[in-house]
């Protein structure tokens, strides 16, 4: 049995149990201190798991233009998870401690490169400990493999470019928080504001005491939102690509695969005062 969405942190312990445990990835961060997630971790973590850094294993470097969190090629993305120890055969297993949101990040990422066998755990560690798991403070090494295969990829994405050129074409899903979203305040990026014509569906809203919905309390919310659009014509935004991917990861947990992935989002969208900007 294979996991390509989410898992309960029972079916984890049974995976680990068994013949072939999974790769378990821990993406906890801050970014208010983005050494927290490392420090957390150090502190308490599923035994055997490895740590994921936001800024230094999930983004490339940044030019100004393209946010705050820009995405690797695919080629460096593929030796990250070759470090990791990510093979073909390899069922991962991504957490933190934020309700999924970086777990999510690095989810998505991996089904870029075509991983299929990747899903998140559903409330993170504290799932994990209310389910009896224990935790070790233990640091593990990683096995490391050749870089990823060249495979299709399993998770879609545009640019700012094809974006901009396309707008009103599909429905943009803003992340973020409402008073984010209308502008009202900005307390990360330098303009306020969200992308002509998108709708805001705020990431925490999939949750519910720490996990995330039902699945067809999923479907009816975001097929209430989305209005009769399909699946395959919304791209998911954010402040810089990392919380955009819980509104994908919900989607597609909740059967409404297909949605593509804007991984520069408002801070790369803000970055160029040509493009369009609307509030309220």
């Amino acid at each position: 049995m294979t996991f390509n969405t989410l898992i309960g942190a029972d079916a984890l312990r049974s995976l680990i149990a068994g013949a072939t445990p999974p790769l378990v990835l821990d993406a906890s961060f801050d970014l208010g201190d983005t050494a927290a997630g490392e420090r957390s971790f150090a502190q308490a973590h599923i035994p055997g798991s490895l740590y994921v850094h936001l800024d230094r294993d999930l983004c490339a470097p940044k030019t100004g233009r393209n946010g705050r969190h820009p995405l690797p090629s695919r080629g460096d993305v593929a030796r990250t998870a070759g470090a990791l120890g990510v093979t073909p055969q390899t069922q991962v297993i991504t957490l933190d401690r934020q309700g999924g949101m970086y777990a999510a990040r690095l989810w998505w990422m991996l089904r870029w490169l075509g991983h299929a066998q990747v899903a998140v755990l559903d409330g993170g560690l504290a799932a994990w400990q209310a389910a009896g798991g224990q935790t070790s403070t233990d640091v593990a090494k990683p096995v490391p493999a050749a870089p990823y295969p060249d495979l299709p990829s399993l998770a879609g994405s545009v640019d700012a470019a094809s974006l901009a050129s396309g707008l009103g074409q599909r429905a943009v899903i803003d992340a973020r928080s409402p008073e984010r979203f209308r502008g009202d305040k900005e307390p990360i990026d330098a303009v306020a504001g969200h992308i002509p014509g998108a709708l805001n569906r705020f990431h925490a809203g999939n949750l519910a005491d720490g996990r995330f919905k039902p699945a067809e309390q999923l479907r009816s919310e975001f097929v209430e939102l989305l209005g009769g659009r399909a699946p395959g014509d919304v791209v998911h935004s954010c402040g810089s690509g990392v919380t955009a991917c819980h509104n994908l990861l919900a989607m597609e947990h909740a059967g409404l695969r297909g949605s593509l992935l804007y991984p520069g989002s408002w801070s790369e969208w803000s970055s160029d005062p040509g493009r369009p900007i609307a509030r309220g």
